[in-house]
């Protein structure tokens, strides 16, 4: 199984579409188009997993530069995912500025 990254999508892109674009090269187990929590929209980037690893390996090499909707595909071999989640903002306490006290 080989976990394929597509990045520099166009927003309209859909499930659909990216596996007709890599089903070209063999048999796709999955898409998973990643989109935004709170507004539900594409975030430009989708996962492909394909259990053949050559045909993985084909649709990569092919499809990396590839012209979809007006953009450049950036495709590659997903890395792993990493211990801590993303780099987003994180609050912590009751935010804004901390009163310094004078004693």
């Amino acid at each position: 199984m080989k976990n394929i990254f597509v990045g520099n999508l166009d927003f309209a892109s859909t499930e659909s579409s990216i596996r007709t674009l890599f089903e070209q090269y063999g048999a796709i187990d999955r898409v998973n188009v990643v989109t935004d929590r709170d507004t539900g929209r594409s975030r430009g980037f989708a996962f492909v997993e394909m259990s053949d690893e050559a045909a993985a390996d084909r649709a990569i090499a092919a499809l990396n530069g590839y012209q979809l909707d007006g953009r450049s595909l950036n495709v590659n071999e997903a890395r792993p995912k990493t211990e801590g989640g993303g780099g987003g903002f994180r609050r912590e306490g009751g935010g804004g500025p901390r009163k310094q006290n004078r004693w």
